[in-house]
């Protein structure tokens, strides 16, 4: 198996071309108001999560740099609750659909937009200090991560705000996928992971992390982390959510939801850490 590191940055930007993330999320015609809205929808239903680890309305007046924002639905809503958004993404055809987003909902204004390797932040994107750096299921599929956080540093003032959302290494997905896809062998997890992490398979890189070590990340760029909690267990059978209908794997309708609340914030496979700079 090639290493994540000696991955190009060109590889993953054909892969998340070929099929942006959540571009699917509606049968609807695709930068229409009704598209966009069911999207929202579709994401917020799944990942209940996102909006409560954002805050959004928080962020009102301020000024929030988000690192991939993909086809843009947290970066609406960003800017639809009032804050002033600069956006990178390295996909062309993902920065292409979350433009056309900001124009629908007539936030364009409030929305400046960067393509390029957040890698390489500093060379393509003006210094100056953020009251939010925001990256949600993001970095985990960079080759070099701790370049990212790296050069998230360069974006803040002292109290700036990082809130990061990277895959989980002890989520049920993780074990999930090494059961279905690697009959146990667990020496090849790197590779079935990154195989199967995503609606696409063949992602180029998919890196997983513990919480210390998404801690240590962090704390070795001059971040002091203050919340780490773990969410989000896709209980649904892909054939019906794939025909927008969500029907549960018969084992989680089987689970009372207490139980299954519980099992996410053991082994979910979102791991969510808000840091402050130093």
């Amino acid at each position: 198996m090639t290493a994540f590191n000696q991955i190009s940055i060109e590889q993953v930007k054909d892969y998340w071309n070929r099929r942006p993330c959540n571009i699917r999320h509606s049968p609807k015609a695709v930068g229409s108001k009704e598209y966009f809205d069911e999207v929202e929808a579709r994401k917020y239903f799944v990942e209940r999560h996102i909006p409560t680890f954002a805050q959004f309305e928080r962020w009102r007046d301020k000024k929030v740099l988000e690192i991939g924002c993909g086809i843009g639905t947290d970066t609406i809503n960003f800017a639809r609750s009032g804050a002033l958004v600069t956006a990178v993404e390295l996909s062309e055809q993902s920065l292409g659909v979350a433009r056309k987003r900001a124009q629908v909902y007539a936030v364009e204004d409030c929305i400046q937009f960067y393509r390029g390797n957040a890698e390489e932040l500093s060379t393509f994107l003006p210094v100056e200090p953020y009251d939010l750096i925001y990256s949600f299921g993001v970095i985990h599929h960079t080759p070099h991560p701790e370049r990212v956080i790296a050069q998230m540093r360069n974006y803040c003032a002292p109290g700036s705000t990082i809130k990061v959302m990277l895959y989980h290494r002890y989520a049920w997905k993780v074990l999930a996928i090494l059961l279905t896809y690697g009959n146990g062998k667990f020496w090849r997890l790197a590779e079935l992971v990154a195989q199967h992490s995503e609606a696409q398979t063949g992602c180029p890189v998919t890196h997983i992390y513990s919480r210390r070590q998404a801690h240590e990340m962090l704390e070795n760029s001059g971040f002091r982390v203050v919340d780490v909690w773990v969410d989000h267990i896709f209980p649904y059978r892909i054939a019906s959510y794939v025909q927008y209908s969500y029907r549960k794997v018969w084992y989680f309708r089987c689970l009372p939801q207490p139980v299954f609340r519980w099992l996410e914030r053991q082994a979910g496979w979102h791991l969510c850490l808000t840091a402050e700079a130093r």
